[in-house]
């Protein structure tokens, strides 16, 4: 595992926060950004509110790294890259994420990280790819329907995540983008 998913994992929960269960939120009851769903899958069974509002730290990690870091093949994408697609995969979807990489890097977007899409990805700079999944990402979220509730949230994340992970590639620049 790559000390970015540490890094990645830590902004994440900082932008995921804690317990919601917002009514707009097609998402419903999550915490830690982990909606009841997946955490009725990772425990194998059915879970309370109650269950929901307590769980520890520790399931969130290994959900994260599991259903999404591994998911994305975040260990075998290049630094910056791995948060950027990460944050975008816990945010909207792996499927999502990986389609938008693909696209990025001139890969078919199929959502499967193959060995052709790892090729292109390799063979683009990751400052680009970057920017151009940062830039895919806003677009997709403006176009939500409930950009005027969660709008400005996930713009703010999508910032904070393009500066993270350009900054992961050139310390000395304090991630400027």
């Amino acid at each position: 595992m790559k000390e970015s998913f540490l890094q990645g994992l830590n902004m994440v929960l900082e932008h995921e926060g804690g317990y919601v269960d917002h009514p707009k939120d097609p998402g419903g009851r999550t915490n830690m950004g982990i909606t009841q769903r997946t955490y009725q899958s990772f425990c194998e069974r059915s879970v309370t509110e109650e269950e929901m509002k307590t769980m520890p730290r520790g399931h969130a990690a290994k959900i994260y790294k599991l259903m999404y870091w591994d998911e994305v093949r975040g260990d075998e994408l290049p630094l910056g890259v791995d948060i950027c697609v990460f944050d975008w995969s816990v945010n909207s979807g792996v499927n999502r994420a990986c389609r938008a990489l693909q696209k990025a890097v001139g890969a078919y977007p199929d959502g499967i990280l193959g060995p052709k899409t790892m090729l292109a990805v390799e063979a683009q700079s990751p400052d680009a790819t970057i920017n151009k999944i940062s830039e895919a990402r806003e677009a997709f979220y403006r176009g939500l329907s409930i950009f005027d509730t969660f709008g400005r949230g996930w713009l703010r994340r999508n910032d904070a995540t393009r500066v993270l992970s350009l900054g992961l590639l050139s310390p000395d620049l304090d991630g400027a983008i």
